[in-house]
């Protein structure tokens, strides 16, 4: 029976039906209870968790993942143990308690480092740097995404470079360094184009012309606002209107 549920489940998820989702996992939950098997357990509650997350239900979240977590320390899975520390962290980031996720993240550092993780390494530095630019910690910030670029780089991961990139300039962009910003949004927008996800690289794109702007280089900053907005053409991108009025308010600035 815990299987068809899981089964129902993951096609609920599949459908975003978010309510039947979670129905189904709580259903996985009690049948792999009360079978007394605690890795399908672990597995069961950790995708109740997660469901209940993305439907902002934080608190029920938080109850499965301290539950999945004593499971795996008790079995000793330290892969799985780093990941919900993570979660763990992530959840108290979404209900604006970025405290109390800091050291659920620096416990799964040490156990990641352990396991020379370094793909599970780039998402978490990324994610703490992320924490220090919201606190204007820009030291650390800046530390912390160049540890993730740094394990990026190691396992050759395009979409972590480009998005870490990303994030760094627009982190250098908001403590007004802004040869520090051009330098990591033209690396930014290379990765994309390299990976070809154009609109990921109109988002950097709009970063480069604030860049331009603030250097009162208008002309750079039209040359960028020209690409975004064939790209937001081609793509039917949200922000199409928005870039159009940047667009003529530059062009006709004094």
């Amino acid at each position: 029976m815990s299987e068809d549920h899981k089964h129902r489940a993951r096609i609920f998820l599949h459908r975003g039906d978010l309510i039947q989702a979670r129905t189904a996992w709580e259903a996985a939950v009690a049948d792999d209870r009360g079978a007394g098997h605690q890795q399908r357990l672990s597995d069961s509650l950790g995708n109740l968790g997660n469901t209940c997350a993305l439907m902002n239900d934080l608190l029920h979240a938080e109850q499965c993942y301290r539950e999945v977590l004593q499971i795996q320390r008790t079995e000793g899975n330290l892969t799985a143990v780093a990941h919900t520390l993570v979660n763990l962290g992530n959840l108290h980031i979404a209900s604006d308690h970025s405290a109390r996720a800091r050291p659920y993240y620096l416990e799964a550092l040490d156990l990641l480092h352990q396991l020379e993780d370094n793909r599970g390494l780039g998402i978490l530095y990324t994610n703490l740097a992320l924490q220090e630019s919201r606190a204007s910690q820009w030291d650390q910030a800046v530390a912390s995404f160049k540890q993730a670029l740094d394990h990026h780089r190691t396992i050759g991961n395009e979409e972590g470079l480009a998005v870490t990139y990303s994030q760094l300039g627009k982190c250098y962009l908001d403590q007004g360094d802004l040869l520090g910003a051009e330098r990591c949004l033209n690396n930014a927008s290379e990765h994309y184009i390299k990976l070809g996800n154009e609109p990921a690289e109109a988002a950097v794109l709009r970063y480069l012309a604030q860049v331009y702007e603030a250097r009162r280089d208008r002309t750079s900053a039209l040359r960028c606002l020209d690409r975004v907005l064939s790209l937001d053409q081609r793509y039917a991108l949200p922000e199409l209107q928005t870039d159009l009025h940047h667009h003529a308010k530059l062009k006709h600035a004094e």
